[in-house]
């Protein structure tokens, strides 16, 4: 495993763990709300590494990433993040995996560079716009109830707002070890990076049928946090996107069913290996 440290908008340094294949097709992971890079362990760590250049990002305000005081509802610093990411480690069309908020970063890249320096996306859970009755219509109350404590200074309510966030993410019960390994560093994201993410007003669905590259959607079945309403917002709005619902599991179901997960995302990335080779022929 390499760790980079690379410079993202406004100047900040953002931490990128690599792994994998050099050779082969980037794959840029990018995680959710509160989360870090860590949380993919089960890609990282996969067969996936055989073949493909496996690449997580510590969003800004996350994990081992600098954690500025402002700039969280710019977005076009968070598109300048994706682009210094995929620029400084020569990361040639890669597909641009995102999960929960995820997707919300990618769709700022997106906005600001456009689609044309990737292979594909792919949305795992996630969601496209904030800051209105729409947007959060697809959260579910459960999530949104624990909002009031994501952002408390006080640490041990924190504490146990995280830890609830974490055991609503998943379909099953996560080991002592895991939620343990999790917890760390979801506490290590400052209440004031929490608000600002959740506290952004706006709403990407503009953008989805600008959308040519090929799309995967994947959701759990069981999602707690996010409804299923939102991927239909999202078929309607990339008509050519193909969707996959992975049973018996929850808002992460790369962690739930990596086995299927991982499937699933390696089929993607070798339609779209193939589609490049029929373009060449």
């Amino acid at each position: 495993m390499k760790n980079h440290r690379i410079i993202g908008g406004g100047g900040i340094q953002l931490h990128l763990m690599e792994t994998g294949n050099p050779n082969g097709r980037p794959i840029i992971f990018i995680h959710g709300f509160s989360q870090s890079g860590r949380a993919w362990s089960r890609q990282l760590h996969s067969e996936l590494s055989e073949d493909y250049r496996l690449v997580a990002m510590d969003l800004r305000g996350h994990g081992l990433s600098d954690k500025p005081q402002e700039g969280y509802s710019d977005s076009n610093l968070w598109a300048d993040d994706i682009h210094g990411a995929i620029h400084a480690l020569d990361l040639a069309n890669p597909i641009l995996c995102g999960w929960s908020y995820g997707p919300i970063v990618i769709l700022d890249y997106i906005r600001h560079y456009g689609d044309s320096g990737v292979g594909g996306l792919v949305f795992v859970g996630g969601i496209t716009k904030l800051g209105s009755d729409e947007a959060l219509s697809v959260i579910t109350p459960e999530f949104l109830n624990l909002v009031p404590g994501f952002f408390s200074r006080d640490a041990e309510e924190s504490v146990q707002s995280l830890e609830s966030l974490l055991r609503l993410c998943f379909a099953r019960e996560i080991s002592t070890e895991d939620l343990s390994l999790m917890l760390g560093y979801n506490v290590s994201v400052p209440p004031y990076v929490r608000q600002a993410l959740f506290s952004r007003s706006f709403d990407n669905d503009d953008l989805l049928p600008r959308i040519k590259k090929p799309v995967l959607i994947t959701q759990g079945v069981l999602d707690a946090v996010v409804r299923p309403a939102a991927v239909d917002q999202h078929k309607a709005g990339i008509a050519h996107a193909r969707i996959e619902m992975i049973e018996n599991a929850g808002h992460a179901p790369f962690w739930d069913d990596s086995a299927t997960f991982n499937r699933l995302l390696r089929e993607f990335a070798e339609s779209l290996d193939m589609d490049v080779r029929r373009a060449a022929s």
